[in-house]
């Protein structure tokens, strides 16, 4: 550069004379403005970055729900078929482990997987070995529900094979599994629990009978996850071809509530009604130890209506069934888990009033 002594010269003693020509000016006007546009822009997209500012992200849209009657009996009836290949399955005994082994392995096929729960608890015959097997299936919100079913035989009856009481509860779930691998639950993680040692040996009480659900109920209490149970539902003795479940009074209000509301939805309320009493039954230990739980039970399995007289007898067989029963369970039990989203229940059991 050239420094130039002195005032510039003026043409006319008018505006100083410009060394450009006046094209020449205007180009690089426009360069000058050009440059400056693109460095605001490069300013502005720094300033954005270093605030973390983003454009907002799009609305997630509700993931939909599998619709329940997609859910089909006929692969819950042939789970049970397959349950009962196992043979006896007597608490204590080695048909019962067999029988806690194959759960967990069939559970594993279904890409579902399975805790093995061995312990031991007090029986008339002495100490006694117990398995209870649990697949959990994570949901979308919070909160827990417990689906289960007992699945040993009641002792000492020759040819028991126990199709309704306890491989219809086992057949269900077990297609529940498969169902909630292909959908995972949108709404509270579900648990599915096949227990040990429901029956009892001589007579119920503190040491005979209900063990794997006394096991259950104590170990959910122990873990702290009592307060993020909705619900136990039990379901026993469901596959019966006339199927008519009850709901024993000794259950949680705001769960048979919300059965009767499930099959009403499903189209199937005239099969689910109030039990004229109390039952003893898995649902009992956890209601105990203050949790919400409800039995589902047809315990009306015989020859004829209003009998029970296939009920602990060798009757018990696979032929009994019905896939339309286990599926019409199946479907209540589904929306009955898609309405417990979001809902809490409590463990009491006050008295329960509803039409049958």
């Amino acid at each position: 550069m050239r420094h130039l002594h002195g005032a510039a010269r003026t043409r006319h003693g008018g505006q100083a004379a410009s060394p450009y020509p006046r094209r020449v000016q205007d180009r690089q006007i426009g360069y000058l403005a050009l440059g400056l546009g693109k460095a605001i822009v490069l300013l502005a997209a720094l300033v954005s970055l270093l605030s973390g500012c983003h454009p907002p992200s799009p609305t997630p849209r509700p993931v939909p729900r599998p619709d329940p009657a997609a859910f089909q009996g006929s692969n819950a009836l042939a789970e049970v078929a397959a349950f009962l290949e196992v043979g006896p399955r007597d608490a204590g005994t080695p048909g019962a482990e067999r029988a806690a082994h194959y759960l967990a392995g069939r559970l594993a096929t279904l890409g579902v997987s399975a805790e093995v729960d061995t312990f031991s608890d007090v029986t008339p015959g002495g100490t006694g070995v117990f398995r209870n097997v649990i697949a959990r299936l994570p949901g979308t919100s919070t909160g827990l529900v417990v689906l289960a079913a007992h699945y040993d035989t009641k002792s000492g009856i020759p040819g028991f094979q126990g199709a309704n009481d306890s491989g219809s509860g086992v057949g269900l779930l077990l297609a529940l599994a498969a169902w909630y691998r292909a959908a995972p639950p949108l709404g509270p993680t579900v648990w599915l629990a096949f227990l040990d040692g429901e029956e009892c040996r001589v007579e119920y009480g503190p040491h005979d009978g209900l063990h794997g659900s006394r096991r259950l109920a104590q170990r959910l209490v122990e873990q702290g996850l009592g307060a993020q149970v909705r619900g136990v539902i039990v379901a026993d003795m469901i596959g019966d071809r006339d199927l008519g479940v009850t709901l024993p009074r000794n259950g949680t209000p705001e769960l048979m509530t919300a059965v009767f509301q499930a099959a009403s939805r499903e189209g199937c309320r005239s099969r689910f009604a109030l039990h004229a009493g109390e039952v003893l039954d898995d649902h009992e230990p956890f209601l105990e130890a203050g949790l919400p739980a409800v039995d589902l039970i047809d315990f009306e399995f015989g020859s004829a209506p209003g009998l029970n007289d296939y009920w602990h007898t060798s009757a018990d067989t696979l032929d009994k069934l019905s896939a339309d029963s286990l599926g019409t369970v199946g479907r209540v039990l589904i929306r009955l888990l898609d309405d417990l989203d979001g809902q809490t229940t409590s463990g009491s059991t006050a008295s329960f009033k509803t039409a049958n």
